[in-house]
């Protein structure tokens, strides 16, 4: 019997090309493989920066390790904050490729304020905005991913843009990694040269991403959240929010993950390959990932992947070398396939689709919330009483997720549900 969160919500688009009861990759939509592509020119731009931004912010500007939880967690705060809005505002517009268009054009036109940093409040504004660029284009880009894709082949349009974004993800610290060796640790000017792919983001995402018919709630006027919305979601959505909720306070900065290679001695230019042993892993098993959810129930793939980030948090707590952290950050990745593509395709499956931007934005404004919580205890506990209880208090958290998975009973959602007016 099929999970009632594998439910279809509403058909699919137009865009999502026939043959949608035929698994594999050619049943997926053209404009979820543009926008997978979109994502992956934009995070080897990002991950090019971030990469080396925490080792940029400790070495170079003198930033503590409680600074740096406090700027990933207000840029990430910023980013799912924004999220509600543009997600709501999509749903009101029928429209989502100008928000999502906007937000790359945001996040690209920001990139060159990284090199030009001279301070650490430099860095936090122009992580700041960089992510609010994100915040705009997060939940119409997940929305609309959810209006392409045919219902029966959710998971897997999911899981290909997570992998394609996850590509662009390793291969951005692994170009970090080479311009590094080749500059002599020159930051700047990698920081430079990640500048170009955001802009090449940008234009495969206005020539390649074909947007359906604006659905039929656009234009109506109405506030941004409503109570009569916040119920029309239902019990199977918000116990969603709960569970991601919780999963992303055990999921704290990847930032922490970097200082402590580098704080076991790894040296700088080699830094940025944590990051690509993390995303490497985690291209390789969110297809799958996804393709396995629309087989069985999700939250048995989610209750798999906490238990996955116990073991990573508990061997970056005990690591004695820099090889113990890659073995970490190896089940880190693991862990993010068998649940980032798997969160946003469950808010698809139980979320009425007139309101799926408000679904998006909500769950992002809960992880919002916990990630910014998550990074500053994150940065004091490492700052306080050391890197390993950074990491054994995610395993902690990690393990309250299990817990809340098993607990948590489906709840069938009606399959056709009507506009919320």
């Amino acid at each position: 019997m099929p999970s009632a969160y594998n439910t279809a919500v509403a058909p699919a688009s137009d865009d999502a090309v026939s043959g949608s009861h035929v698994g594999g990759l050619r049943a997926v939509p053209r404009s979820v493989w543009a926008l997978g592509l979109v994502s992956m020119f934009m995070d080897l731009s990002s991950e090019m920066v971030h990469s080396l931004l925490p080792v940029f912010l400790v070495s170079v500007l003198g930033a503590s390790a409680l600074s740096v939880g406090l700027i990933e967690g207000t840029a990430e705060a910023a980013t799912s904050i924004t999220k509600i809005f543009s997600g709501t505002l999509s749903d009101y517009l029928g429209r989502r490729k100008f928000l999502i268009g906007l937000g790359y054009a945001l996040a690209a036109a920001t990139k060159p304020l990284f090199p030009l940093a001279a301070s650490v409040s430099w860095v936090l504004v122009a992580r700041f905005v960089d992510r609010i660029g994100k915040g705009i284009r997060g939940a119409p880009r997940d929305a609309l991913v959810g209006d392409l894709a045919p219902a029966a082949l959710r998971g897997t349009c999911y899981g290909v843009r997570q992998s394609l974004d996850t590509v662009g993800a390793f291969a951005g610290p692994l170009a970090a990694s080479a311009l590094m060796a080749v500059t002599h640790d020159d930051f700047r000017l990698v920081f430079w040269v990640a500048v170009i792919p955001a802009f090449v983001a940008v234009g495969v995402l206005m020539f390649g991403v074909k947007e359906p018919a604006a659905t039929s709630s656009a234009g109506e006027p109405r506030p941004p959240i409503r109570a009569v919305e916040m119920r029309a979601l239902g019990t199977a959505y918000w116990s969603v929010v709960v569970i991601g909720t919780i999963l992303t306070v055990a999921r704290f900065s990847e930032a922490f993950l970097l200082l402590r290679a580098q704080d076991l001695g790894l040296s700088i230019p080699f830094v940025p390959l944590v990051l690509v042993v993390m995303n490497v892993v985690y291209a390789v098993t969110a297809y799958p990932a996804g393709r396995l959810s629309d087989r069985m129930d999700r939250r048995l793939v989610l209750a798999a992947g906490s238990l996955v980030l116990i073991g990573a948090d508990l061997l970056l707590a005990l690591a004695a070398s820099p090889f113990g952290v890659f073995l970490g950050v190896a089940l880190w990745g693991l862990h993010m396939g068998l649940t980032q593509g798997l969160l946003a395709a469950l808010v698809a499956d139980t979320a009425p689709a007139s309101l799926r931007g408000t679904a998006f934005g909500m769950l992002n404004l809960a992880g919002g919330v916990a990630t910014l919580a998550a990074s500053v205890l994150a940065g004091w506990l490492w700052t306080t009483y050391g890197a390993a209880a950074t990491f054994y208090a995610g395993a902690g958290f990690s393990a309250a997720t299990f817990v809340g998975l098993l607990a948590v009973r489906a709840q069938p959602h009606p399959p056709s549900p009507p506009a919320v007016r």
